[in-house]
């Protein structure tokens, strides 16, 4: 079975309600329809009610949603004064802590902080910031997490992976890393994929030696570090670097480069360095080499709201609603 096949399944023992703030949108009221008929989730809908039928009535769309129009919701004004004590050391004003709440995604978002929801997506029309600005603002990072950072479930029929930082975090210092690899072999552990990092590099193991080489040397020293405390024995974290991608995913390259690395020619989780690496590397994994991408999916959050790519498919907000109604399980168990 696809990873994302046993994603699914997992989401459908949790009986979640996934809130969906873009419906004027094709991809997402089809997302929708699918969410429901494989019972995902339930979904609600964020957005101007008569567009949202209207959209619905044009493409044929039968099926009857729950439809939160915040210019209509009896809530907005509850919600607005619930943003405005957030953010009034910040300089929030009424007038503008009720414009927040007029637009669908902090709406929805403030609906997820009220308990109204298990879980949102959004990012199809949306900009990254758009999406996760509000999640800050609101839900704020989980307890003890310091670093909010996003990975993309990259999927082949014979093999997963998770990537990481490929949507977020623009320039991680060491530390920064650090954390991301710590948050995404916890994710890994989550999905039941083999929590083996690999931090890479332009080098393999001092094979060049810059600033930028130093930078994931130091991550990986704290990340090996800090996973003793953070993990058991059993867990089977494996962290290493700094690697290069073939010396981290091909046992024969591994063999020559790296011997004796207990990550080398194994990894299932890769470290970017940076944004730029992160997210050029999963777009030519998903374009060129064919893998699904699910994702940015987002760690850290107190509760869970992903984003999407603009060049989502109607399949991909499905498999990412599934994705947020399994984080959503696992928040409730931690």
């Amino acid at each position: 079975m696809a990873f994302i096949d046993n994603i699914i399944d997992r989401a459908r023992q949790s009986s979640g309600t996934v809130i969906l703030p873009e419906p004027e949108d094709e991809r997402t009221l089809r997302a929708a329809v699918d969410i429901e008929a494989r019972d995902i989730a339930k979904v609600i809908l964020v957005g101007d009610t008569d567009v949202v039928e209207a959209k619905l009535r044009e493409l044929g769309i039968a099926q009857r949603f729950e439809i939160v129009d915040p210019a209509r919701s009896d809530r907005t004004q509850q919600f607005a004064e619930t943003f405005l004590e957030m953010r009034k050391a910040k300089g929030m004003t009424p007038e503008t802590a009720h414009a927040t709440m007029l637009k669908p995604i902090p709406h929805g978002i403030m609906m997820l902080h009220m308990g109204l929801g298990d879980g949102l997506v959004a990012g199809a029309i949306h900009s990254t910031g758009d999406t996760l600005r509000p999640a800050l603002q609101i839900l704020r990072t989980a307890p003890g997490c310091p670093i909010v950072s996003s990975y993309f479930i990259m999927d082949f029929p014979d093999k997963t992976f998770l990537y990481s930082d490929s949507g977020l975090v623009e320039n991680p210092n060491a530390e920064q890393l650090a954390e991301i690899a710590l948050s995404t072999a916890g994710t890994a552990l989550s999905f039941g994929i083999e929590p083996i990092v690999a931090m890479l590099s332009y080098s393999t193991k001092g094979s060049a030696h810059s600033e930028l080489t130093e930078k994931v040397v130091e991550a990986t020293r704290l990340a090996q570090e800090r996973a003793k405390t953070r993990f058991s024995p059993e867990d089977g974290v494996l962290i290493d670097g700094e690697l290069q991608v073939d010396a981290a995913i091909v046992p024969s390259v591994a063999a020559s480069k790296a011997p004796g690395s207990p990550v080398a020619g194994k990894a299932k989780v890769l470290i970017f360095p940076n944004l730029d690496a992160g997210n050029i590397a999963y777009k030519i994994t998903q374009r060129l080499a064919g893998a699904e991408a699910y994702g940015p999916l987002i760690q850290g959050m107190r509760l869970p709201v992903n984003d999407l790519s603009r060049g989502c498919s109607a399949d991909d907000i499905v498999g990412v609603a599934a994705v947020t109604m399994v984080q959503a399980q696992m928040l409730k168990k931690a």
